[in-house]
């Protein structure tokens, strides 16, 4: 099987189950609750903003270090369009776990928001170490669980900076997978990531 092919499986998968939990919610609590909740009824601010597109472009050209990110990151394919669609759904999902819902219940227990940053940080980052071992490469689980959780922590300051107001968070997220995710995925597929190391966000 073909890297492409196997990087459309991959994002596919992702899609399904995020966009599972993304529809089940727009269902279940109503898609205008579901909206106030992710923020899109209140403003952030320009600053949660300005940091948010800064992440973008952090992430984005960081990641542009892997030659599969560097090939996809402007390429319109069907892989490309599939990580648009993945992007919505992982960019709500992930950032509504991750940030609103595990930093709200550690602020609830009286934890402190650096505790809170970074324990959104650690919980992201091992999430995504799956990456890089996909293909055995323990090296690049580390390096992936690192660049990630370094994401996780910018996108949780994001959140604090913008009065915990979701919005430029997911925006942000969808944004990194809108350019980045094809690639990432790819690089991971084909064991780039063993060597110069940068994580699919999603």
């Amino acid at each position: 099987m073909s890297s492409e092919r196997k990087t459309a499986l991959i994002l596919g998968g992702i899609l399904l189950s995020e966009g599972t939990w993304l529809v089940a919610n727009l269902y279940f609590a109503t898609p205008t609750r579901f909206l106030r909740y992710c923020g899109l009824y209140s403003s952030a601010g320009w600053l949660a903003w300005l940091s948010a597109l800064t992440v973008v472009v952090l992430f984005v050209g960081y990641s542009t270090r892997l030659p599969s990110v560097r090939a996809n990151l402007l390429r319109l394919s069907g892989l490309k369009l599939l990580a648009i669609a993945v992007g919505i759904a992982a960019g709500t999902c992930e950032e509504a776990i991750f940030r609103k819902a595990l930093m709200n219940y550690l602020s609830h227990q009286d934890w402190s928001i650096v505790a809170q940053i970074a324990v959104s940080a650690l919980a992201f980052g091992a999430a995504h170490a799956i990456w890089g071992l996909f293909r055995g490469n323990l090296r690049a689980a580390l390096g992936a669980m690192l660049a990630t959780g370094a994401l996780g922590l910018l996108l949780a300051l994001v959140y604090v900076l913008g009065d915990r107001n979701l919005a430029p968070c997911i925006t942000a997220h969808m944004l990194i997978n809108f350019f980045a995710e094809p690639g990432l995925v790819l690089s991971a597929v084909r064991g780039e990531m063993g060597a110069s190391i940068a994580p699919r966000p999603a």
